[in-house]
């Protein structure tokens, strides 16, 4: 059975950056990335299709991988009414894709992508992969906690923390989320704590149909 080539279009974040991580797990380790307008992106992809068979099936990339070739995966965040598309491209060891100035996962600085960096966490005896805020992001929440705290304006800091709690729930998140929530606790917010969600299994996005066509 003839399947079309596709691939996911994240609308949101986590679903971008969900996909990402998922897709470590599976031997994708080297990226680049960049950004492209609305306009032009449905073209880009169906170049890196032509390129790197992006929207290959799991049959066609075992043949791949078998004849030495590296496997690629797209992905892209494309929310509603965006202008423009930021995307980043992940591939597995092999050849082809030699053209392509590509950094591993495990390189510094870190990859840091919509606003979040990778980083490698100890999780049930194995190392794992997780997204957490740049340290700098966190030094401007702490700033302000400090801030409002010591002013005593606790609805500030309410919204402030719910905020803070309705980010993507990965581990590095969450576990950041948690430190400020403390934080505003140790330092006199009398208020509820808000509620810190685990990330639950999210689509990638709706298929974009790809073709290899010039």
């Amino acid at each position: 059975m003839f399947v079309s080539a596709a691939t996911p279009i994240a609308k949101s974040k986590t679903a971008a950056l969900a996909r990402i991580l998922d897709s470590l797990a599976k031997g994708y380790t080297r990226y680049t990335c960049g950004q492209v307008k609305v306009s032009k992106a449905v073209a880009l992809a169906n170049k890196f299709h032509r390129l790197y068979g992006v929207g290959c099936t799991p049959a066609q990339r075992v043949t791949r991988k078998k004849h030495g070739f590296a496997n690629a995966l797209l992905v892209m965040f494309w929310p509603e009414d965006a202008e423009n598309v930021e995307w980043l491209m992940l591939f597995t060891a092999g050849s082809g894709a030699e053209s392509e100035h590509l950094r591993n996962i495990t390189d510094k600085p870190r990859l840091n992508w919509l606003g979040y960096e990778l980083v490698r966490h100890a999780a049930c005896g194995k190392t794992v992969w997780t997204w957490k805020r740049p340290k700098a992001e966190m030094g401007e929440h702490l700033a302000f906690l400090k801030d409002t705290l010591a002013k005593h304006h606790y609805g500030a800091v309410a919204d402030a923390l719910t905020r803070i709690a309705n980010q993507p729930g990965f581990h590095g998140v969450r576990e950041q989320s948690w430190s400020l929530c403390q934080f505003a606790r140790r330092n006199g917010y009398p208020g509820e704590l808000p509620f810190l969600f685990y990330l639950q299994k999210v689509s990638h996005g709706d298929k974009l149909l790809l073709t290899d066509a010039d």
